[in-house]
């Protein structure tokens, strides 16, 4: 019996969730899972009490006959019950959404032979991937896919990129900068940095790899310097009677655990590796704006953030204006009087002119506002980050 119920369970569910399902949208899904749906809600009435039908015999005798639900009925609605179950428990997991597919190339204005790429990178700096209902590549993978595709079109003349992030991590943001800078070495393209609403820390690490750097007039940068996130739950377990214990095998294993405090002996480790990294942001600063002496980059990156003057007049960015000109930079900088201007994007997604992405509902400052501490410092282990976070 429970043979012939997996065999039709597994027809009946190959049909409900094939890969059609994906491009007719919800409307077939929900509606293939209505005979589903159907069967299981019959099993549940079955349950309760049926009327008994009275029918007389040629004897002259009353029998009594109880309805009695179908068989199959009853075999699928214990499969749906089984079903439901396994979803809400995440034993089985059944993906509606396919992956979004490799970046396509939209055209958002202009005419003539070249193109100006613009790009954009909004959000925290992280190579972690993005959980959610939609698929989604983390921020490291999707820039290298798209820098990618760019080199390998002859027409991208020049790329224009939009920065709107306070930073991240230390590892995500030099692997942006180190990217960004391969790739101009490489093509040998202008490449200018238009930063928008925030462009601090990490963000302004990755513009150093820029030819030239342009702010908005209500622009936030500058933030050079590094920070460490962890978080200290010893009074919390205490007051709910808890008590962690780790078993090590040298006294410095578990520094920096959120279960007991910190020793001076390890904040000066943690010190100086953070130094190492402050003074790893340091060079990469000192290149990118060689006009600087060291003592005035040390001087400016002692963390504190700059409006679009102030860093103007510090010498920490080139221009103020706004992503048009930025655009007219870069095509005069490419030699160019007429170009396209392109950017890219994933199947589904609205473009039609510069700023589109870049204010959406997983970009800009919904992104700041989304920041899971929880995930910066995972299981309580301290994260190193060329961050801005007040």
């Amino acid at each position: 019996m429970y043979r012939r119920m997996l065999k039709k369970s597994a027809s009946f569910f190959h049909a409900s969730f094939s890969p059609s399902t994906y491009r007719d949208g919800y409307a077939v899904v929900l509606h293939s899972l209505r005979p589903c749906w159907t069967s299981f809600l019959s099993t549940l009435q079955a349950g309760s009490p049926v009327a008994p039908v009275y029918r007389l015999s040629k004897s002259s005798r009353v029998n009594v006959v109880v309805p009695q639900p179908a068989r199959g009925r009853i075999i699928i609605g214990q499969f749906c019950l089984f079903m439901v179950i396994g979803l809400q428990t995440g034993c089985i997991t059944i993906n509606l959404i396919e992956p979004s597919g490799p970046v396509q190339e939209v055209r958002l204005s202009g005419t003539g032979e070249g193109k100006v790429l613009v790009l954009d990178l909004s959000g925290v700096i992280s190579a972690q991937d993005k959980e959610g209902f939609i698929p989604h590549p983390n921020m490291v993978a999707l820039f290298k896919e798209e820098l990618t595709r760019a080199a390998k079109d002859d027409k991208v003349k020049a790329l224009v990129l939009r920065i709107n992030s306070p930073g991240g991590t230390v590892t995500a943001s030099d692997i942006l900068y180190h990217e960004l800078r391969e790739f101009k070495l490489k093509k040998k393209v202008p490449v200018i940095a238009s930063m928008m609403d925030v462009a601090a820390s990490g963000g302004y690490y990755l513009a150093m790899a820029a030819d030239s750097i342009w702010v908005h007039p209500s622009t936030v940068t500058g933030s050079i310097g590094v920070i460490m996130l962890t978080v200290n739950a010893r009074g919390l377990l205490e007051k709910v009677g808890l008590e962690a214990n780790a078993i090590t095998s040298g006294p410095r294993k578990d520094m920096g655990s959120p279960f007991r405090v910190m020793t001076v002996e390890e904040r000066a480790i943690f010190q100086s590796v953070i130094d190492s990294f402050y003074h790893q942001f340091l060079a990469v600063v000192q290149e990118g704006r060689p006009h600087l002496s060291s003592d005035q980059i040390k001087k400016l990156a002692d963390g504190r953030i700059y409006s679009g003057g102030q860093a103007k007049e510090a010498g920490l960015i080139d221009e103020i204006g706004y992503l048009e000109d930025a655009i007219a930079m870069a095509k005069k900088k490419a030699g160019l009087t007429e170009a396209q201007v392109v950017t890219y994007g994933h199947r589904g997604e609205y473009q039609n002119n510069i700023y589109s992405r870049l204010f959406g509902a997983s970009a800009g400052m919904v992104s700041f506002t989304n920041l899971d501490l929880l995930s910066m410092v995972r299981g309580g282990t301290p994260q190193f980050m060329y961050l801005w976070m007040p």
